[in-house]
């Protein structure tokens, strides 16, 4: 039996994920939260691991798999040599699949998709280094997020997971955030984790 598997990323805890697989019917969908400079993503890992000769992977657009071109043009090679399909929503590509994975104009197409999404990522970190520099000539830069420590990192998971006898959380994120000093992104990164 095969099956069509969604892969959604965005790169904050903030950002929707609705939109990307929205209305598709997919047997099952794997969603990460982290930016896409690198294949050391979680979800993404467990995903490659699941998917089957047969299977489709179902991805919104190129970027979202990758933001690498070599790791975008690796990872689809490698599926598509293990006998798994790949789709992308957007960016005009026909699906890459067992047999035409070497279609020359479809390569050519996702190589400079993947380029652009290559570039797209370091205007984004040139521009980040640049807001650095000015924050830190204002005195207004305060760094990064501070992290917790391995005890608070297992008190926060455990307070999280309380619940009150109707089933409702005992402490909100919010205040769990406030609580140990750290950004709302900090905390669901270390709740995300330890799911």
């Amino acid at each position: 039996m095969t099956h069509r598997v969604g892969y959604i990323r965005v790169s904050s805890t903030e950002q929707n994920t609705a939109r990307q697989l929205d209305g598709l019917s997919l047997d099952k969908i794997f969603t990460d939260k982290l930016s896409g400079k690198d294949t050391q993503r979680p979800q993404l890992q467990a995903c490659l691991a699941y998917l089957r000769h047969g299977d489709t992977l179902v991805v919104h657009s190129p970027d979202r798999l990758a933001r690498s071109l070599v790791d975008l043009l690796t990872i689809v090679k490698d599926l598509v040599g293990r006998g798994i399909g790949v789709e992308f929503l957007s960016g005009g590509l026909q699906p890459f699949r067992p047999g035409n994975g070497e279609d020359a104009t479809n390569v050519l197409m996702l190589s400079i998709l993947g380029a652009i999404a290559e570039f797209e990522r370091s205007l984004i970190r040139a521009r980040q280094r640049e807001g650095v520099q000015i924050a830190k000539a204002a005195g207004k830069y305060r760094g990064r997020n501070r992290k917790l420590t391995v005890e608070q990192a297992t008190e926060v998971r455990k307070l999280a997971a309380e619940r009150a006898p109707d089933g409702t959380p005992l402490y909100s994120r919010v205040a769990l955030a406030k609580r140990f000093g750290v950004s709302r992104s900090v905390l669901y990164r270390y709740l995300d984790e330890g799911q």
